[in-house]
């Protein structure tokens, strides 16, 4: 709270400037001074109220916001994180771009009411020209963060507000936009400068290791343990070593001025050869000392890529992440930089999973993930392979029950030419002998006919590949991963599926959660979106986001990602909010449906069974008794095909169909 001199020394400076033009060389902040001539210059009276059009209208607000995406989506989790902070006073978090247009507000209801009266809303315009002296306004046009507080506003219609700001600022130096916290000038606010600049310099940290994309991301602190941290230097480098982008914290580290950024290179910064660097990428998580050229001694990590390169979520969806967890989604990013924590959007029971499958990627450990249908588990598979020290091999995948019975044994092991009709001349490989070198993934093992089960044990026993039909035996070595939605062990103890094989695979067994149990839905539902159509800048409604996180969704990401993709093509030319008319016929039934029952259900359940008489209703009827089938044998199709007395091939073209 200001004291009382300062407020009497600022009435007495804001006099001096109305009656002789300007302000007095003591008792304000020269900041402030020089706002307070900007206003004036701009034609504004401290008694005036703002017109209207300084307002952008609802289609100018869709377009900031869109425009804007990457910046809202690294923001509304920090903003979300500094709200817990200042939620139990009369204060307001405050995102606006770098025009000074607010585009997200986070407060409590009983402020929020007083703060529209002066148009602290998304939308309304905070730059100087229109307010006058503001911490958002003249945080831009100073460059530098500010606290504003009581009449040291311009206008006298907010002086109860006390305002702190702080700029956003890419990693070449371009002002982005400006993160503010507003509240009653009669409260006690001692810490917001820090807590406001701490979490501007977190939001610029994640939009810098964003856009490293495929470059080099250098890590920089002069403690070890502060890699990771909101404290650490970041670099942008190019593969050949120059300086791209830089944080605050690393110009600081380095002497470092924007105007040398892209012309200098990481060798006149540091002691230390580019190619002792790029060795940190084969040592994940060992940071190497280097030294400044005066010798002063930090400590190093490097990174390709980053889990924050895609923007997390989107408050517009309605359910912002556990936000506590913040901050160590920052740090998971700095010390992975994989291609797990790119796929990491929050379920701790998914990071679970990765932590585990990180500890074995470099072991000669088979990994076996389990998880129902369409959870992921061969994207899983990939990302372990793409974290792991094989990654520039082949990844071999090969789903076993897709591949009819007759063909399983040629396709994994090889055949030589003429080992059966229809065989190709020259022969081939097979995909065991494909994988050398990188990694093998099974997926669907369990449905793996029980000869070839046998064949594949001996294989992974010795190490030796026999192609059908003769030949000598070759020497393979892979990673091996598999993948199941039933469960093996289970399956073992009733005899199908060899319980030796079985023992062979599960080095390590790692369980993927379904969707529904997933506790990351908006922030996954965002990366899909972006995903499925990069730079649209698309949301979900945040009434219909909650309706689809209730659905259980038995096929999981692949039905949720088909939904989406659905929905996508039917948005109109500039629309970007996913709406009900959106949907497909059959998810709007699925969502009334189980609005009605007023519990989860599977979707077969909430179907109504046609009547028998037209084909139409008869290719209905087949369907329906199809995933039947599959739900009541939890996915497997080898066995949902023997409930319906089909093959598991004609199954497989009815499902396509």
């Amino acid at each position: 709270m200001p004291n009382p001199p300062h407020a009497l020394a600022v009435r007495q400076a804001r006099q001096h400037l109305l009656e002789y033009g300007e302000c007095p060389a003591d008792g304000i902040d020269a900041r402030v001074a020089r706002s307070w001539h900007r206003s004036l210059a701009a034609g504004l009276l401290p008694g005036a109220c703002p017109l209207e059009t300084e307002h952008a209208t609802s289609t100018e607000l869709k377009r900031i916001l869109a425009s804007q995406h990457e910046l809202l989506a690294y923001s509304r989790p920090v903003m979300e994180l500094l709200y817990q902070q200042v939620q139990s006073s009369q204060s307001m978090v405050i995102l606006a771009d770098a025009h000074g247009t607010l585009m997200h507000t986070l407060g409590r209801a009983e402020f929020l009411q007083r703060a529209q009266q002066v148009a602290l809303s998304s939308g309304a315009s905070w730059h100087e020209n229109h307010r006058g002296t503001n911490a958002i306004g003249t945080a831009l046009a100073e460059g530098c963060d500010i606290e504003i507080h009581g009449g040291e506003h311009f206008l006298e219609r907010n002086a109860f507000l006390t305002c702190t700001a702080a700029p956003i600022v890419s990693g070449s130096g371009k002002l982005l936009g400006v993160l503010d916290i507003s509240g009653d000038c009669r409260g006690d606010h001692p810490h917001l400068h820090g807590l406001v600049n701490i979490s501007a310099r977190l939001i610029e940290n994640r939009l810098l290791l964003a856009t490293c994309g495929q470059q080099l991301c250098l890590h920089l602190h002069p403690l070890r343990e502060g890699i990771g941290s909101v404290a650490e230097g970041l670099l942008k480098l190019t593969h050949d070593g120059l300086v791209a982008g830089a944080n605050r914290a690393a110009l600081a580290m380095l002497d470092l001025t924007l105007p040398r950024l892209g012309q200098i290179h990481i060798e006149a910064l540091l002691d230390t050869a580019l190619d002792a660097l790029l060795q940190l990428q084969r040592q994940p998580g060992q940071p190497l000392v280097v030294h400044r050229h005066d010798g002063r001694v930090l400590y190093a990590m490097l990174s390709t890529s980053s889990a924050s390169r895609r923007p997390p979520q989107s408050h517009v969806l309605g359910a912002p992440m556990a936000l506590a967890d913040e901050p160590s989604l920052t740090a998971r990013a700095g010390a992975h930089g994989d291609a797990l924590a790119q796929l990491d959007t929050g379920d701790l029971r998914w990071r679970n999973a990765a932590d585990k499958a990180r500890r074995v990627v470099d072991k000669p450990i088979p990994l076996l993930i389990q998880g129902e249908s369409g959870v992921g588990k061969e994207l899983f598979a990939r990302a372990v392979h793409d974290s792991g020290p094989r990654r520039d091999k082949a990844f071999v995948a090969i789903n076993c029950a897709a591949v009819p019975e007759n063909l399983i044994e040629a396709e994994l092991f090889g055949y030589v030419g003429g080992a059966f009709t229809g065989a190709r001349r020259e022969g081939s490989p097979g995909r065991l002998r494909q994988a050398h070198g990188g990694t093998l993934f099974l997926d669907e093992i369990g449905d793996m006919p029980l000869a070839m089960q046998a064949r594949l044990l001996r294989v992974l026993q010795e190490r030796q590949v026999s192609p059908l039909g003769g030949g000598s035996s070759v020497a393979v070595d892979f990673a091996l991963i598999c993948a199941s939605h039933c469960n093996l062990r289970e399956a073992s103890e009733q005899a199908r599926f060899r319980s030796d094989l079985y023992y062979r695979i599960n080095g390590l067994t790692v369980h993927l959660p379904p969707l529904r149990e997933r506790t990351d839905f908006a922030v996954l539902t965002q990366r899909l979106l972006i995903d499925l159509a990069p730079q649209r800048g698309l949301c979900v409604a945040p009434e219909l986001l909650h309706r689809l996180r209730q659905l259980p969704w038995p096929g999981n990401l692949r039905q949720f990602v088909n939904a989406l993709r659905t929905a996508i093509a039917m948005l109109e030319p500039g629309e970007v909010a996913i709406e009900w008319r959106h949907l497909s016929d059959d998810l709007q039934e699925d969502l009334t449906a189980h609005a009605r029952s007023g519990q989860t259900k599977g979707i077969d359940s909430t179907l109504a069974m046609p009547s028998v008489g037209t084909e139409s209703n008869l290719r209905a009827l087949s369907r329906s008794a199809i995933r039947q089938a599959l739900q009541s044998s939890d996915g497997n199709v080898s066995q949902a095909a023997r409930r319906l007395g089909i093959s598991r091939q004609t199954l497989y073209r009815k499902l396509a169909a």
